[in-house]
């Protein structure tokens, strides 16, 4: 039971990544053909983002009274009915709309499946989770590309992962049984009997401020890596435009490659161990960007900075049920949910102006001008909540 439980939760995390990256994917036809702006994207996204951070800040009340398995199904079936909405959109303001319960439904599965995994199973199986969460992120592009190219269009590319989706949703349901008995009950014990904890409470918890700090600015540097990567080696190191699309990837090989690896080293590595040799390999790759080498030196950058966010994320979710105890873990990693989600929506479009203002140049600076950031919230938290 507990194995067939875990695999549950490992298709759950596949199915996470599934829609995070269609909107991006298929954009440039989506926008011609609703005659949109390129540029309205970032208002869909906004609308996700915001609706994933309200979802984030209430999953601990959710999870209390639902338990993480009927969360997770019914998150699942928000989000494939919110696919399914965008494949029928005519309008710009028809995804806008279903834009609201994809991101309620996002932010609360995330939190409550994280928190059940810290709270359960081994750091390597985070690892391993969020390593899956890239295989998904991976395929729904390509499922979208296989849609576009046989002529279907986009919508029958939503249309494709809705319905995987729908089908996920399925079997999350069948397998509710399996979180009531899973751990003699593990689901229903410190998620219920416990009353739900406001956000000025969370605040008031030592660490909580520096974990959220930390979460933000992981968050904010991977997002902003993922956006701008191609356009600092095609402004700034005269990539052209369609290699420099490809060789953007690299960071995605670094990250997805590195939380394989660290699912092992973990084993032998304690979360705060992981977490500050990721930090080291970010400070290498960026460092090695900012240097007038090669372009080959350059994506050698990039794929360190990707191996160094591999264990980050993770080691952070996993290792907050030791820093804060298992009876608020849910509570605080809802709102480092919140935080990750605010830091993806604001330090992007930052660099966005320093870009098109000072210079594409300044892309490793700002990586690691938030590291450094990051590496003094982390090491606050561990002085803090040191036991």
């Amino acid at each position: 039971m507990v194995h067939l439980l875990l695999a549950v939760i490992y298709l759950s995390f596949i199915s996470l990544g599934l829609p995070d990256s269609l909107l991006g994917s298929a954009w440039p036809v989506m926008h011609a053909s609703l005659g949109v702006p390129s540029s309205w994207a970032g208002a869909v996204s906004i609308i996700i983002s915001l609706g994933t951070v309200v979802s984030s800040l209430q999953s601990d009340r959710l999870t209390k009274k639902l338990g993480t398995g009927r969360v997770t199904a019914i998150s699942v079936g928000m989000t494939a009915a919110a696919l399914f909405g965008f494949s029928t959109s005519g309008s710009f303001w028809g995804l806008c709309l279903w834009a609201v319960p994809y991101g309620l439904g996002a932010g609360s599965v995330d939190a409550a499946l994280n928190n059940y995994v810290a709270l359960h199973y081994a750091s390597r199986h985070m690892s391993w989770l969020h390593c899956m969460w890239g295989l998904g992120a991976a395929v729904g592009p390509y499922v979208m590309g296989l849609a576009l190219s046989a002529g279907s269009g986009w919508r029958m590319g939503y249309r494709y992962i809705s319905l995987l989706q729908i089908g996920l949703t399925v079997v999350l349901a069948a397998a509710l049984p399996l979180w009531r008995t899973h751990r003699g009950g593990g689901d229903q014990g410190v998620e219920q009997n416990a009353a739900p904890l406001t956000l000025a409470q969370i605040f008031r918890i030592p660490g909580a401020r520096e974990v959220m700090t930390a979460f933000f600015c992981y968050c904010a540097l991977e997002q902003t890596a993922i956006l701008w990567a191609s356009s600092y080696l095609h402004l700034h190191r005269g990539v052209p435009a369609e290699t420099a699309a490809g060789y953007a990837g690299l960071f995605f090989i670094g990250i997805t490659a590195g939380r394989a690896l660290s699912g092992f080293l973990t084993i032998k590595f304690s979360d705060p161990q992981m977490i500050r040799l990721g930090q080291g390999l970010i400070a290498l790759g960026a460092a090695t960007l900012l240097l007038p080498l090669h372009t080959c030196a350059a994506l050698a950058g990039l794929v360190l900075v990707g191996l160094g966010c591999a264990p980050i994320y993770p080691c952070v979710i996993h290792s907050t049920p030791d820093h804060f105890g298992a009876d608020k873990s849910q509570a605080v990693i809802g709102v480092q949910m919140a935080s990750a989600y605010l830091g993806t929506c604001l330090m992007p479009p930052l660099f966005g102006l320093i870009c098109d203002y000072i210079s594409p140049a300044l892309f490793p600076v700002y990586l690691l001008a938030i590291l450094a950031v990051m590496t003094a919230a982390h090491e606050a938290l561990l002085r803090r909540t040191r036991r």
